[in-house]
């Protein structure tokens, strides 16, 4: 199929992203064909920042779930702590007993 015979349900970029000549897309997730997808950028905090890339991606997620909580508050008026906890709760029992296998390659491009 071509691009044009596919409507992708993507998200907008950010203003910030769309105004910041350095901004990098970091993680992009999908779901597609009844499981989870993703493309990441790893490698960039431990390569070009000598920064430990597991703190800087556990950031990121702490980022993220800060974000959909924050949203949640905002669209269906959720507690942002209650959220949070919820989220976290549900993050710690998926790192425990996955409800599926990681799968895919990691592609190195330059």
């Amino acid at each position: 199929m071509s691009d044009k015979e596919i409507q992708l349900k993507q998200r907008p970029i950010p203003e910030a992203a769309l105004r910041d000549e350095d901004a990098v897309e970091m993680l992009r997730v999908w779901i597609a064909e009844r499981g989870l997808h993703c493309s990441m950028k790893v490698g960039m905090y431990r390569e070009t920042m000598k920064v430990s890339e597991e703190k800087a991606w556990g950031t990121i997620l702490a980022d993220v779930a800060r974000h959909v909580a924050k949203a949640l508050e905002s669209g269906y008026s959720t507690n942002v702590a209650e959220s949070l906890q919820k989220i976290r709760d549900s993050f710690i029992q998926e790192l425990g007993t996955p409800t599926s296998d990681a799968q895919g390659d990691f592609v190195r491009k330059h």
